[in-house]
């Protein structure tokens, strides 16, 4: 079954799905929100483009390696742009958003 074969890039684009969507929402509460702008744009990209992939791979979407190749790119994107901000939360969420990029690298057969 898809799901199984897939189970370590599935938790791994769940994990940062939930880690940017916690990271966009804290952002949004920081002092100078206008400079977390970016941040918070790529936040809510990839923990759509996460959810995406992790229900492609779940239903064994013949799209699935073509998404995780792009939600690879989105998420390292947005590992770089968290690594920028000191707050905890941007670097809990550029941590497993670099990690989600190499499990769909992986999983997609592409090498960094």
């Amino acid at each position: 079954m898809a799901r199984d074969k897939y189970a370590a890039c599935i938790e791994a684009c769940v994990q940062c799905a939930q880690a940017c969507e916690h990271c966009a929402t804290a952002c949004l509460i920081e002092k100078s929100v206008a400079k977390m702008a970016d941040c918070i744009r790529l936040d809510r990209d990839c923990a759509e483009m996460c959810w995406t992939a992790a229900a492609s791979m779940s239903r064994g979407s013949q799209f699935a390696q073509e998404i995780c190749r792009l939600c690879a790119e989105i998420c390292e994107a947005c590992g770089a742009e968290c690594e920028k901000h000191e707050a905890a939360h941007c670097q809990r969420c550029a941590m497993e958003c670099h990690r989600c990029a190499d499990e769909c690298r992986q999983m997609a057969g592409v090498t960094a």
